[in-house]
């Protein structure tokens, strides 16, 4: 005969969820170090190796895969605060390059972060598309991650302080005192763009109807998908590439998102600056590209506190322009620890367009209307890849106005050249 507490010890047991991490005596241990005295001890999955770097957090509750892959996250310890990341495993990372695709299915080829922070690593996973673990993932691209972190705890300390550096020991390193504060890497103290920015012009969709150059500050992959798929042939440039020396040849410019701080890419803006007084063509700038605009039109860029990195910003749109409608909110995909300051009187021949709901950072400027430009930045990721769609047909206006631009000159729609390439290679 059951008792009532028998019954219940098996509801209980049938229903309740433990972590999925496997309890393994054998595990190696992790232990995540903050720069500002904390410590955090867990057990490693990945790679069994240490790791320094900028600790950030992201709400982002899917898509991990995605954030992992943006070049964005270069040289950041990213902290997840869903509590189970991996549940879908990962992706094979490969696609076709044509009018579809770009070559990669996630945001760039391998992981962008320095290490990787969870709460509760999935070891089983289940996904149609999914080929690997989310550990064995890491362990080939040489990243470390470390599980059975309160992740919660970890998040709330960021906040409240800000983003601070940190270490990932693995191993042996765990059992380590912490490093000394002068012992911490600080990434933003190098030019990261330098580093993932591509160093060769190449080009995708040569046959597209308009030509747009795309200034690579660490393109995540669907900003340049989201333009073959509308018909866009696009050329990739690095990131101090003087876009000037050939701008007669493209119908439209798009500087793209990036790491780090701003201020290391002033040869870009300074090159940017020209371009938009004696250019009339159409203009776009996502996240790093946005600020590359607004430090070209005279404003300044200076840190966040915390950044904002998730898939549920919500930014008011203070300005019509497309399909973007003034007093509308959007909720926007971002990725940002820098921002553009808000400043009265704005430059002249430019106006906020977007800004945050919850913190009133500058989410957007664009060129007025009687400047007679066509340049538009936004903070955040139109082009979502895991977050929300809102704000995805700023793409089809940006591509909408080349073409319009393209036949108001006089020109008729033609393929690309397969030459474009040498000559922008030779004009570097």
């Amino acid at each position: 005969m059951f008792t009532y507490q028998a019954i219940r010890a098996v509801r209980y047991a049938r229903f309740s969820r433990g972590l999925a991490t496997a309890v393994n005596q054998g595990r190696v241990p992790a232990a995540l170090h903050l720069k500002t005295g904390q410590t955090f001890k867990g057990t490693s999955f990945g790679a069994d190796t240490s790791a320094f770097g900028e600790t950030v957090f992201s709400t982002s509750i899917t898509s991990y895969t995605e954030s992992m892959t943006d070049p964005s996250y270069r040289g950041q310890i990213l902290v997840f605060t869903t509590p189970m990341i991996g549940n879908y495993g990962v992706p094979h990372n490969e696609a076709p390059c044509d009018s579809q695709d770009v070559g990669v299915v996630l945001e760039s080829k391998g992981i962008q972060c320095a290490a990787v922070v969870v709460g509760d690593v999935a070891e089983k996973y289940s996904h149609y598309t999914a080929v690997e673990s989310i550990a064995s993932w890491c362990k080939r691209h040489n990243v470390p991650g470390i599980t059975g972190v309160d992740t919660r705890a970890v998040t709330t300390l960021l906040r409240d302080q800000g983003t601070t550096l940190g270490r990932l020991a693995v191993g042996a390193d765990a059992a380590l005192p912490a490093p000394a504060a002068h012992e911490y890497w600080d990434p933003t103290l190098e030019n990261l763009v330098d580093q993932i920015s591509t160093k060769e012009p190449y080009e995708l969709n040569p046959t597209g109807e308009i030509k747009i150059a795309l200034l690579d500050f660490g393109a995540k992959a669907n900003i340049a998908r989201s333009l073959v798929r509308r018909g866009a042939a696009v050329t990739v440039l690095p990131w101090n590439f003087d876009f000037n020396k050939v701008r007669d040849q493209f119908d439209g410019l798009f500087l793209s998102n990036g790491p780090g701080d701003p201020q290391q890419c002033m040869e870009a803006a300074l090159h940017l600056r020209r371009t938009i007084a004696e250019w009339d063509k159409p203009i776009f700038g996502i996240c790093m590209g946005h600020q590359i605009i607004g430090m070209a039109a005279g404003l300044d860029a200076y840190r966040m506190t915390f950044g904002n990195r998730g898939h549920n910003q919500p930014v008011l749109a203070l300005a019509s322009s497309g399909s973007i409608k003034a007093g509308r909110v959007y909720v926007t995909s971002q990725n940002h620890q820098y921002a553009l300051k808000l400043q009265d009187p704005f430059p002249q021949g430019w106006e906020p367009f977007f800004i945050n709901c919850n913190d009133s950072s500058v989410e957007g400027i664009k060129s007025t209307d009687a400047s007679g430009k066509k340049v538009w930045g936004v903070q955040f990721h139109p082009e979502s890849a895991g977050g929300p769609l809102d704000t995805i047909e700023m793409f089809s206006d940006f591509v909408s106005q080349c073409k319009a631009h393209k036949a108001t000159a006089g020109f008729q729609p033609s393929f690309v050249s397969e030459a474009t390439v040498e000559k922008v290679a030779a004009a570097a």
